[in-house]
């Protein structure tokens, strides 16, 4: 009996989200992007589109792995654009009006009188949002899974990780559009404040990618700049061993003064090695500043849902360490360092930082994200089980 009151309410609510037309329109836009996922190819000379081929001589065949090529594709624009950017704002177009329209006026009464509990009746409206974009990821996949199959004959069945590891970020968003939706009763008001709320996340992790590219900048800039005071030191070294063997006074030893502008017999000999030093402290005293700011965006994600690390768990289990170390290492090819620009500018800072998201655990990435929805979908309960409606 309980089962059948659910599949009722469960069917209930999906007929009036395909009522909408919006679940064929997004399945269709999925089946297209599948369809120029397709088209895209890579062989000996560089990248194909259709019959057209684009020379390049780094993406090609010699370096880039039929196979690789593909999921790069998947993991760079497939999901992280069309799955997490326009099919979920499609989703939440189709989905945000589940429970404002269920809690308007002479819709809920009809439900609420029949032998349901308000909790079981809530919980399958909200499944059943995450049903309707959980299919839509899943043709996707599917879709992707082949192409990868017949175009690079690599059977990348890891591809299926896309349903849950997308279907986990829309309900993180999908948790806050209900709440929002049961406390205004406002389709638009749930839709829009959503947007905002994701908008700010979207903020808050550019925010951790800066600060963590200035932390990781400062820090190489100390690297680099202290090789450079050892190796003006040592040439400083050099000159009072000639000077000693010439027999010159050297300067700071004995009664012999030291330049205005020198601290020791070193800089004396070597003035350079005094701008070199200053150098190095100007970067020194930076470093404990960006990593206070990078602490301090790190604890405010970390009571935000990680949208953004969420989809990155999707390219960790698809692209190993070592290849996104040789993807890397090829798109800083012929860069290098200049002291003139930014220390997060510095070629090497994005494979640091990458190296840092990619070291952040599951456990913390989801276990804190679901965390969060669970308050936001516990009080929307608590709110829908004692209001009267």
């Amino acid at each position: 009996m309980i089962l059948m009151q659910s599949k009722a309410v469960f069917l209930d609510a999906y007929r009036e989200l395909n009522a909408k037309k919006l679940f064929w329109l997004t399945l269709g836009l999925n089946l297209l992007v599948v369809a120029l996922f397709a088209s895209l190819g890579i062989n000996k000379e560089g990248v194909s589109f259709w019959h057209w081929t684009f020379d390049n001589q780094f993406m090609n065949t010699n370096f880039i792995p039929k196979e690789l090529f593909y999921k790069i594709q998947f993991t760079a624009w497939g999901v992280p654009i069309w799955l997490s950017w326009a099919t979920t704002i499609l989703a939440l177009i189709s989905t945000a009006g589940i429970i404002p329209d269920m809690v308007s006026g002479g819709t809920i009464e009809p439900m609420l009188s029949k032998p349901i509990g308000r909790i079981r009746l809530f919980i399958t409206k909200y499944l059943t949002g995450l049903l309707f974009v959980g299919l839509q990821i899943l043709v996707f996949a599917v879709g992707c899974l082949l192409v990868l199959g017949i175009r690079a004959g690599s059977w990348e069945f890891g591809l299926f990780l896309a349903v849950p590891i997308v279907l986990a970020f829309f309900s993180y968003l999908f948790s806050f559009c209900v709440f929002v939706g049961l406390v205004t009763r406002s389709t638009i008001a749930a839709l829009l404040l959503t947007i905002l709320f994701w908008l700010a996340i979207f903020i808050v992790n550019t925010g951790d990618t800066i600060m963590l590219s200035q932390r990781e900048g400062a820090i190489l800039q100390v690297e680099d700049r202290q090789n450079d005071v050892e190796v003006q030191e040592r040439f400083a070294q050099k000159r009072i061993e000639q000077f000693r063997e010439q027999g010159k006074p050297i300067p700071g030893e004995g009664d012999e003064p030291l330049p205005t502008n020198a601290t020791d017999s070193l800089s004396a000999v070597n003035p350079t090695l005094t701008t070199a030093r200053d150098r190095l402290q100007e970067t020194k005293d930076s470093v404990p500043t960006w990593e206070a700011w990078a602490k301090r965006v790190y604890i405010l994600k970390t009571v935000l849902p990680k949208t953004q690390e969420t989809i990155a768990l999707l390219e960790r289990h698809l692209i190993s360490d070592d290849e996104l170390s040789d993807l890397m290492q090829m798109g800083a090819n012929g860069q290098s360092a200049n002291e003139d620009e930014p220390a997060m500018a510095d070629p090497r800072v994005p494979e640091r930082v990458a190296e840092i998201m990619r070291g952040r655990t599951i456990w913390w990435i989801l276990g804190t994200s679901f965390a969060f929805e669970a308050i936001f979908l516990g009080l929307s309960t608590l709110i829908f089980v004692r209001r009267d409606f």
